[in-house]
């Protein structure tokens, strides 16, 4: 019974790890294959993660499991945000059709540093 849930988890991580690697393809700009990318991505490995403890069984392999589901929830999201802001002050603008821009106008457009303007100036 255990090893039918650990291949349908995997199954699972699988498809949305698919879905991340698609989403990188075909979205229209850098902000949105990065959502894709980690959203997604992480949830697969996540997922994939857990099927590896449930097949195994074994305390070691679950702990380790288990910590890297952590650290993939932790990281992944902070990296690509971290990553997103950075492209937005280097320049980087987001796709016409998606949301509106509600950076536009708070950042300083300099070369050597951009910086985070107040909403009252």
């Amino acid at each position: 019974m255990i090893d039918y849930l650990a291949g349908v988890l995997l199954i699972i991580g699988a498809f949305f790890t698919l879905v991340a690697a698609v989403g990188v393809v075909r979205l229209p700009d850098l902000y949105t294959r990065m959502h894709a990318a980690s959203k997604t991505g992480t949830v697969g490995s996540g997922v994939m993660l857990l099927a590896i403890a449930f097949h195994s069984g074994e305390f070691d392999v679950v702990t380790r499991a288990i910590a890297g589901i952590v650290f993939f929830l932790l990281t992944a999201p902070l990296a690509a945000h971290l990553l997103a802001r950075a492209a937005y002050c280097t320049g980087v603008r987001p796709w016409p059709g998606t949301a509106p821009d509600e950076l536009a106008g708070h950042y300083e457009q300099s070369p050597a540093q951009p910086r985070l303007t107040s909403a009252s100036e």
